[in-house]
């Protein structure tokens, strides 16, 4: 005997992480800001950005150009298009400046975003109680063991954790940032589309239209003013236990 699930709506569902959405991302962005004043990100930048007004002046040309834009120059701009890269990418402190920034990008993104996830889809709901985070608990949406009984710590945190912040969050977020400093090439946007295609399988096959990071934690959202939630699995067995005496003794009249 199974205990019917009362899936909260897709629309409260979306308006809910729309409001976590945002909350998260002025967390993200303060705690970013302060560690990257604390690891002198502008510092290397300031560096980076001075070495390329330097060269672009000193050689008369521009770099960051598109491929069609090189092929239009001529044979003595490209010739001096290479010397600059040259130049560039002999610079010591140049180089140095440039893969710190790439270092740092990762790794304030990375904590900024983390700590905001923990605070956001951990911490606060196990202070409000039933998994909800803010925006849930606005709109009246719990997260809950897909057997209704009362999410475990550990499912919250998988959730948080290792759903929504490194599969749903990071991995897209890393190979964004890693093809925007060239250091990989596009042959990584057929991993974005494979966990998009991973994202719709869990939503479209899962009756309760579950999202990867509910099926790897085992929960669910639900409308918590409908939705019969137990403490423990001792407690729902009892539930089960009295359902099924009444309806044998109903049965013997």
């Amino acid at each position: 005997m199974n205990i019917s699930i009362q899936k909260a709506s897709i629309g409260k569902r979306i308006i809910a992480s729309i409001f976590d959405g945002i909350l998260l991302s002025i967390l993200a962005v303060a705690l970013a800001t302060l560690l990257s004043l604390a690891f002198g990100y502008d510092g290397y930048m300031d560096t980076v950005n001075g070495a390329y007004a330097q060269y672009e002046q000193e050689y008369g040309i521009k770099f960051n150009i598109t491929a069609e834009e090189y092929e239009k120059l001529s044979d003595e701009q490209k010739a001096k298009y290479e010397e600059a890269n040259k130049a560039l990418s002999e610079n010591q402190e140049v180089v140095y400046a440039y893969n710190m920034l790439i270092s740092l990008t990762m790794l304030v993104l990375t904590f900024s975003i983390l700590l905001s996830v923990v605070a956001v889809e951990f911490a606060v709901p196990l202070m409000l109680g039933n998994g909800q985070t803010l925006g849930k608990k606005i709109f009246g949406i719990a997260v809950i063991h897909n057997e209704t009984i009362k999410a475990s710590n550990v499912q919250l945190f998988i959730r948080a954790v290792l759903g929504k912040f490194a599969l749903e969050l990071m991995i897209p977020l890393s190979i964004v940032i890693m093809i925007f400093f060239g250091t990989i090439g596009v042959i990584s946007i057929p991993i974005l589309l494979i966990l998009l295609v991973v994202q719709l399988i869990c939503f479209f096959t899962s009756h309760t239209n579950a999202l990867l990071h509910d099926t790897l934690a085992g929960t669910v959202a639900v409308d918590l003013a409908s939705q019969r939630i137990f403490e423990d699995r001792e407690k729902l067995l009892e539930y089960k236990k009295a359902l099924h005496a009444e309806e044998v003794a109903k049965s013997t009249y």
